[in-house]
């Protein structure tokens, strides 16, 4: 599995199921290649359950996301179309909503298909509120971003699907590097718009570095790594399919791909509009 990724794959009970050698009813055991644990967790395992019969294919994958997705389109909705008198206030309660249901998703025992759908409705919120926002400054923003991420999606699954892009020990490092360092600029960006260090509506994105705002460079890299995020997943996806990891989790690797579209469409979103905004 690419380690280093999207933290949904790395959780402990879909790296135990890809593995397959202490998954409950797994049956991708060969004996030879088992330490005397591993053996011994697989001869003391409960029995399997029906739910543990059926084993995720890329299918299961593909309609569990299209679900996500569909319910993203629906709370985007709410904000876009129903409630649009107070689209602000639903954009905060989505990011909020989303972020708290993200954790719990990501760090949750088993997949609940009720809670990871819940989760894409509030990301669906606040990104509708989002692009409202944006799209009303500078208008057809909005389409741009999503012709934008379907693009970057389908790209970097043909690359990934030819063999030519391919999540690499040395890649996944260089990986989390930059996304320390992005993570660190984040949270201190945040933290100057905050409490008033900068008065650019972007905060240190908007500073310019010989005319061209900070924030396009740092979105462009941003963009690049929800990219390589993508890669990993699909590689987690992979692996899972290939070691008969139980359907249910194909619920899990839905989520772990919404998380990554949705962080994918925000930063092309924001790069758009800083790149407009200084025209």
């Amino acid at each position: 599995m690419a380690l280093g990724g999207n933290p949904v794959f790395n959780g402990k009970n879909f790296r135990s199921q890809t593995r397959g050698g202490t998954a409950t009813g797994s049956l991708a055991t060969d004996n030879s290649y088992m330490t005397p644990q591993q053996l011994q967790d697989l001869y003391t395992a409960p029995s399997a359950k029906p739910s543990d019969m059926g084993r995720m294919t890329y299918d299961d994958v593909i309609m569990k996301t299209v679900f996500c997705l569909a319910m993203v389109l629906v709370g985007a909705a709410v904000p876009t179309f129903l409630l649009p008198g107070i689209g602000g206030g639903l954009m905060i309660l989505g990011a909020l909503g989303g972020f708290v249901l993200g954790l719990v998703n990501a760090f949750k025992r088993e997949p609940v298909p009720a809670l990871i759908l819940a989760y894409a409705f509030l990301e669906g919120m606040f990104l509708g509120g989002l692009t409202a926002v944006l799209d009303g400054m500078y208008p057809g923003v909005g389409l741009q971003a999503v012709l934008g991420t379907l693009a970057v999606f389908g790209v970097t699954l043909v690359l990934f699907r030819s063999g030519k892009v391919r999540a690499t020990p040395k890649a996944v490092r260089f990986f989390m590097i930059a996304i320390i360092g992005y993570a660190v600029f984040s949270l201190l960006n945040v933290g100057l718009m905050i409490f008033g260090g900068v008065q650019d509506p972007w905060g240190l994105r908007g500073a310019e570095i010989f005319g061209i705002p900070l924030g396009v460079f740092i979105g462009v890299l941003a963009i690049g790594l929800a990219a390589f995020s993508l890669i990993m997943d699909f590689t987690s996806i992979e692996q899972g399919v290939k070691a008969g990891t139980p359907e249910r989790y194909s619920w899990t690797a839905a989520f772990g791909l919404t998380v990554t579209l949705v962080w994918l469409y925000v930063e092309i979103i924001r790069l758009l509009s800083i790149l407009r905004g200084s025209d």
